[in-house]
C-alpha cells in the first residue's frame, strides 16, 4: 500500500503538476488526439444534435422566462448588466430608499429600445408579468406610438412607489424560481417530486457563499446534515426513482480552506468532511464534493484522499467529486482520481462540467504574474477538453462512474456515440437550464439528473448572476439555440475540427501574464505560493539566506562628505548618458531584482517583518517600478518640436537636475526605495538614497544590485544613518530635489529646511500617510465588504500607507456586517512571517508597538470595542500588535493616522452620505479612500466630492499596480506627482528650450521650396 501512495505522490509531483500552468498549444495537440471521434461517429453525433437542435426551436414558449430573458438582453449588452446588477443586489438591500436608488439607477441607464427592438409581446408580458404580481395595478397602458424604451421610462418615473419597488422585489423572486428549486431542502424535494417522472432524479446543492467564519461553517455544515437527511428520507419513499444526492462545497466548510492553511483544512476540515459522507453512506445518498478555484484543486484531492482513508463508507459508491474540463489538469485529476480509487478500493462518481471561473482564473493570473494560466483560454478548446476528459472518464469505467454535466445537445450526443452503453451513462442538467434538450434525451431513455441549487434568496445572487453569465454570454449553447440568426449546422460544428483550424492556438484577445502591458513593457514574475511544488524551492533557498548574518554599518561624517562630492561628479557623466542607456540600466535591474527572488524575499520577512506573501508583493512592485520608469524615460525625454512661425525651430527637452536625495520609508523597504530611485535616475539625476533605519539590509543588497545593472557606483550611493543625517543630506548645497515618503510632521520638516536654505529652489517629492477610509451603503454584498476589509485594515498589520483607518458602515446592515468581520477576524493567522501560512506577522519595531498600545489604551477608555483578535503564544516577546476593531463616535475623534493594525468603525445614518464625505474631506488627508456601493449614482457622487489621490471602488484599498493605479495623495499626504504613473519622472528633471532660426543663413529655404510647388 505504502509503495502505491508513494507512486500517487509522484504522479502528483510529474504529471498533475506539470499539466497547471502547460503550454496550452502543447496541452492542445494531445487534446486533438484524444477527442476525435470517427468521421462516422461525429456524423452521427451532428445528425442526432442537429435534430434535437430543430425541435427545441419548433417548441415555442408561451410565456416569457429566462430563454426570452437571454434572447432580448445579451449579458454582453449594458441593458443584460443592468438587469443582472439589479438581481444581484435588489433582495439584500433593507433599506426602501437605497433600493428604490438602485431601481432607478439600474434600469434608467439602459438602452431599452435598441434592447427590445420592435418585439412589443415580450416587453408587454414582462411589464404585465411585473405588475401583475401585486393585483394592484390593472391599468397600465401601453400606447402603440410610443417606444418600448418610452413605455419602460415612463413606468421608471414611478418606481419610488411601494407598489412598484414591491413588484419588481416579486419578479426578482419569479425569475430566481427559474434557477433554484427550492427555499428548503423540505421545499426543493417536494418541488422535485412535483416535476421530476420515475425516472428523474436529482442533485441538490446548498446554496450559499464560502464560509468567511467558523460560524458560517458550522451553520453550512449543519445544513449539509439536514440536506442528507431529508434526501436519504425521500429516496427511501420515492422507491420509483433513483436515489437523489447531494453536492458539498468544501470552501462553505471551512473559512480558510486554502493551501497555504493545509495542516489546519487536514485537521479541521477532514473530519467534517467525513462525517458528512459517513451520513451520507448510511442514508443511501450519494454526496459530490463541487469543483472550485484552480489553486485549490490539489488541496481538494488531498481532502478527497483523507477521507475515503479515515472515513467508514467502504463499499459504497455514492462518493465522488466535480472537475472542471477547462482546466489544463483536468486529464491528469481524471487519473489521479481513479488512482485514489482502486488504493482504497471504492469507486467513485466523478462528475465532468466545463467550468464556471474562467474569468477570474484569467484575471487572477495576469494579476498575480503567473508562467501561464491554469484554464485554456478559447471556449471551443474547453469544449474539445471535455470530450476528451469524457472518453478518460469512460476508460476507467471500473473505478469511476461518469455523471457528465452539459447543455450542449453535440456534446451530449458526442458522448453517447463514445460510450459503450450509453443508456447507462447519466446526463446531468441545471435546473432552469437545458429543459428541452433534457426532455428529448427522458423520452429516449437515457438516464437524466438535475442539478438542483437550494436557498433562500439572501443565499443565491451569486449563482444567479453566474448562471446568467455563464448562459447568456454569446458563446453559450443555451444562449444560441433561441438565436434565430444561429443556424443549426452552426450550433452542431465539430469543435476538434474548429480548434484544429484555430490560429493562433491561443486566443488572441487573452494577454498571457507575462504580456499584460506590452507593447510597452513586460509584468514582472511571480510564483503561486498555493503550490507545494513552486514554494518548496523558494523557502529553502529563503532558509539559506536566514542562516546567515547581515550587519549595516552607519555611514561616518568623512564618508558622507565624501559621498555628496562623489554624488556630484557621477551627475555630469550620467546625465550626458543617451536616456535609452539609463533605461537599459533599468531594464537589466528588473531582470537581477526576479533572479534574486529568494535572497530579497528572505530579508524582507527577517529585516522588514514582511509575510511571505507581502514579500513576493513588493519584490514584483519594485521590478514594475523598473520597467515602466525605462519606458516612461525613453517616451518623456525624447526632445520634443514645438510649434511656431515659419524660419523657425523650437525644440522641449528634459535634464536631470543634479544630485537628488531619495528618503524611503521602512513599511516597503524595497519597492518605494527602489522606485525613488530608479525613478531620479531615469531622469538623469544622480542620487544619495537614505533608507529607513530599520531597513538598512534590503536597502543594501539593492543599491548592489542597481549598480551590477550599469549603474556606476557615484552616481548611486547608499548613505545609513539616523534622521540626522537626513537633514545634513536636505540641508547639502548641491542637493537639487528630495524624494520623500513617510510622516507628514518629517515632510514638513524636510519642506522648512529646504524654503531656509540660501540655494536654488529645488523641488519636494513627498508621499505622506492618510485617513484612509472606506464607506460602504446598503447595497453593497457583505461577504465581499469583509474580505475587502481584513485585506484593506490588516494585511502587511496595517503598515502600509494606504491601509484602511476608519471603516464607514450603515446603520440598516452593520450589525451583520460586524458579526462577520469578528468571526473573519478570528480565522486569521498571527506569527511568524517565515510562514506561508501566516496572515500577520510584527509591526516594525518595539516603539511602533509602544504606540500601537497607547492608542489602544485611549480606545479602551473612549470607544467600544468591537473585537480583538487573541494573540497566540509564540507571539509573546514579539513586536506583536493583535489585529482589533472599535466604534468610534466620528472620524473626528482621530486625531493622527494610526499606523497599524487597528481598525475604527463609524456607524452611520445612509441619508447623510453628503455629511461622511465632507467629515472625512475635513481631515486635511487625501490619500486613499473606499466605496462599496452597486449604484453607479452614488459611487458617482462619492468620487466627485471625496479628496483622495486614489479612490477603489467594491475592492480593496491597498496593492496599487504600477502603471494601472499610479498612487499618490494630495492635502496632507503629498505633494503629487504620483508614483508609478505617467506624470511622475518629469519631476526629476528641469525642461530646456532650444529655439533655433533657421533663416540666418540667408534665407527660409522651405517656405521658398513650398511657393514653388504653387
Amino acid at each position: 500500500m505504502t509503495g502505491k501512495k508513494d507512486l500517487l505522490a509522484q504522479k502528483l509531483r510529474d504529471d498533475f503538476h506539470g499539466l497547471y500552468r502547460a503550454d496550452e498549444e502543447a496541452c492542445v495537440r494531445a487534446l486533438l488526439h484524444t477527442a476525435s471521434l470517427s468521421p462516422e461517429a461525429m456524423a452521427a453525433a451532428q445528425a442526432r444534435a442537429a435534430d434535437w437542435a430543430r425541435k427545441i426551436r419548433a417548441e415555442r414558449r408561451t410565456l416569457p422566462g429566462v430563454n426570452d430573458l437571454l434572447g432580448h438582453f445579451g449579458l454582453s449588452t449594458q441593458e443584460g448588466i443592468a438587469l443582472m446588477c439589479l438581481a444581484e443586489a435588489l433582495l439584500r438591500i433593507p433599506d426602501r430608499a437605497t433600493a428604490d436608488t438602485l431601481i432607478r439607477d439600474k434600469l434608467s441607464a439602459a438602452e431599452w429600445d435598441d434592447a427590445i427592438g420592435g418585439d412589443d409581446r415580450w416587453l408587454m408580458n414582462a411589464t404585465g408579468w411585473t405588475l401583475s404580481i401585486t393585483g394592484k395595478i390593472s391599468n397600465f397602458e401601453y400606447k402603440t406610438k410610443s417606444s418600448p424604451g418610452h413605455a419602460l421610462g415612463a413606468l421608471v418615473t414611478r418606481l419610488g412607489q411601494p407598489v412598484i419597488r414591491e413588484a419588481i422585489r416579486a419578479a426578482m423572486h419569479l425569475l430566481a424560481n427559474q434557477f433554484v428549486l427550492g427555499s428548503t431542502i423540505e421545499t426543493a424535494i417536494e418541488r422535485g417530486n412535483k416535476e421530476a417522472d420515475a425516472r428523474m432524479r436529482y442533485s441538490f446543492d446548498m446554496l450559499g457563499e464560502g464560509a468567511r467564519t467558523m460560524t458560517d461553517a458550522d451553520t453550512y455544515t449543519e445544513a449539509y446534515v439536514s440536506a442528507i437527511k431529508a434526501v436519504g428520507a425521500a429516496n427511501r419513499t420515492n422507491t420509483g426513482v433513483a436515489p437523489s444526492g447531494i453536492s458539498v462545497k468544501l470552501s462553505a466548510l471551512h473559512p480558510r480552506y486554502e493551501a497555504v492553511q493545509y495542516s489546519r483544512v487536514m485537521s479541521e476540515m477532514v473530519p467534517r468532511l467525513a462525517h458528512l459522507a459517513e451520513l451520507a453512506a448510511a442514508e443511501n445518498v450519494f454526496m459530490l464534493v463541487d469543483a472550485e478555484e484552480a489553486d485549490r484543486l490539489a488541496l481538494s484531492l488531498d481532502v478527497i484522499d483523507a477521507v475515503m482513508g479515515t472515513a467508514k463508507i467502504k463499499g459504497w459508491e455514492g462518493f465522488g467529486a466535480a472537475v472542471q474540463a477547462y482546466q489544463k489538469r483536468t486529464p491528469a485529476t481524471i487519473d489521479m482520481l481513479a488512482s485514489l480509487s482502486e488504493l482504497h478500493r471504492q469507486r467513485l462518481v466523478v462528475r465532468l462540467i466545463k467550468g464556471a471561473y474562467w474569468d477570474t482564473e484569467i484575471k487572477r493570473a495576469q494579476e498575480r504574474g503567473w508562467s501561464d494560466f491554469p484554464v485554456f483560454t478559447r471556449k471551443v478548446t474547453t469544449d474539445v477538453s471535455y470530450l476528451a476528459c469524457a472518453a478518460r472518464l469512460l476508460e476507467q469505467g471500473a473505478w469511476l462512474q461518469p455523471v457528465f454535466g452539459s447543455h450542449n445537445a453535440l456534446t451530449v450526443a458526442s458522448i453517447i456515440e463514445m460510450a459503450p452503453e450509453p443508456q447507462k451513462v447519466e446526463f446531468q442538467r441545471l435546473h432552469g437550464m437545458g429543459d428541452a434538450l433534457y426532455d428529448l434525451l427522458h423520452k429516449e431513455g437515457y438516464q437524466c439528473c438535475v442539478y438542483a441549487p437550494v436557498g433562500g434568496h439572501e443565499t443565491l445572487l451569486s449563482y444567479l448572476v453566474r448562471r446568467l453569465l455563464e448562459n447568456g454570454a454569446n458563446s453559450s449553447f443555451v444562449h444560441r439555440i433561441h438565436d434565430p440568426k444561429v443556424s443549426i449546422d452552426e450550433l452542431t460544428t465539430d469543435p476538434v475540427a474548429q480548434l484544429a483550424a484555430a490560429k493562433p492556438v491561443r486566443h488572441p484577445v487573452v494577454k498571457m501574464p507575462e504580456t499584460l502591458y506590452e507593447p510597452d513593457r513586460r509584468n514582472s514574475a511571480g510564483i503561486d505560493l498555493t503550490d507545494p511544488v513552486e514554494t518548496a524551492p523558494l523557502l529553502a533557498d529563503m532558509a539559506k539566506v536566514w542562516a546567515k548574518t547581515e550587519t549595516a554599518s552607519k555611514i561616518t561624517p568623512e564618508q558622507l562628505e565624501n559621498a555628496i562630492s562623489e554624488a556630484q561628479k557621477g551627475y555630469g557623466v550620467w546625465s550626458n548618458k543617451p536616456v535609452a542607456e539609463r533605461a537599459q540600466c533599468l531594464e537589466r535591474l528588473a531582470d537581477l531584482l526576479e533572479k534574486n527572488r529568494a535572497m530579497l524575499m528572505a530579508v524582507l520577512v527577517r529585516e522588514g517583518g514582511k509575510t511571505i506573501n507581502d514579500a513576493l508583493a513588493e519584490l514584483r512592485e519594485a521590478a514594475d517600478f523598473c520597467r515602466y520608469y525605462a519606458v516612461r524615460a525613453v517616451a518623456d525625454f525624447k526632445p520634443r518640436e514645438l510649434p511656431g512661425p515659419t524660419g523657425e525651430r523650437n525644440v522641449l527637452s528634459l535634464h536631470g537636475r543634479g544630485v537628488f536625495v531619495c528618503i524611503s520609508p521602512w513599511n516597503f523597504p524595497l519597492a518605494i526605495f527602489i522606485g525613488q530611485v530608479v525613478a531620479a535616475l531615469a531622469a538623469g539625476n544622480s542620487v544619495l538614497a537614505k533608507p529607513a533605519s530599520q531597513t538598512p539590509l534590503i536597502a543594501r543588497h539593492a543599491v548592489r544590485l542597481t549598480h551590477d545593472a550599469g549603474v556606476p557606483q557615484n552616481v548611486l550611493q547608499l548613505i545609513i544613518g539616523s534622521g540626522e543625517v537626513g537633514t545634513q543630506l536636505v540641508n547639502a548645497p548641491v542637493t537639487a530635489g528630495v524624494a520623500f515618503t513617510g510622516s507628514v510632521a518629517t515632510a514638513r520638516k524636510i519642506n522648512r529646511t529646504l524654503a531656509a536654505k540660501d540655494a536654488p529652489i529645488v523641488p519636494l517629492i513627498a508621499e505622506t500617510g492618510g485617513q484612509n477610509a472606506m464607506i460602504v451603503d446598503t447595497s453593497a454584498l457583505p461577504e465581499q465588504v469583509v474580505d475587502d476589509i481584513i485585506t484593506s485594515a490588516f494585511r502587511s498589520a496595517g503598515q502600509r500607507c494606504s491601509a484602511l483607518r476608519v471603516l464607514f458602515l450603515p446603520e440598516p446592515t452593520a450589525d451583520g456586517i460586524l458579526t462577520m468581520l469578528k468571526g473573519a477576524m478570528q480565522a486569521l493567522v498571527i506569527g511568524d512571517p517565515g510562514l506561508l501560512s501566516t496572515d500577520i506577522g510584527p509591526v516594525i519595531d518595539s516603539a511602533a508597538q509602544e504606540g500601537l498600545l497607547k492608542h489602544v489604551e485611549r480606545l479602551r477608555h473612549e470607544a467600544h470595542e468591537i473585537f480583538t483578535c487573541a494573540l497566540p503564544p509564540a507571539c509573546a516577546g514579539g513586536n506583536f500588535v493583535a489585529p482589533q476593531a472599535w466604534l468610534i463616535k466620528d472620524i473626528t475623534w482621530l486625531k493622527d493616522e494610526v499606523f497599524g493594525p487597528i481598525l475604527h468603525v463609524v456607524r452611520y445614518n445612509p441619508v447623510k452620505l453628503a455629511k461622511v464625505v465632507a467629515g472625512i474631506n475635513a481631515t486635511g488627508f487625501g490619500l486613499t479612500g473606499g466605496i462599496h456601493s452597486r449604484i453607479e449614482q452614488t459611487v458617482s457622487e462619492v468620487a466627485g466630492t471625496l479628496r483622495a489621490g486614489n479612490l477603489y471602488v467594491n475592492r480593496s484599498m491597498i496593492g496599487a499596480i504600477v502603471g494601472s493605479q499610479p498612487f499618490g495623495g494630495e492635502g496632507l499626504s503629498g505633494t503629487g506627482p504620483k508614483a508609478g504613473g505617467p506624470h511622475y519622472l518629469p519631476r526629476f528633471a528641469l525642461e530646456r528650450v532650444t529655439s533655433i532660426n533657421t533663416t540666418a543663413a540667408g534665407g527660409n529655404a522651405s517656405l521658398l521650396a513650398a511657393m514653388g510647388d504653387g
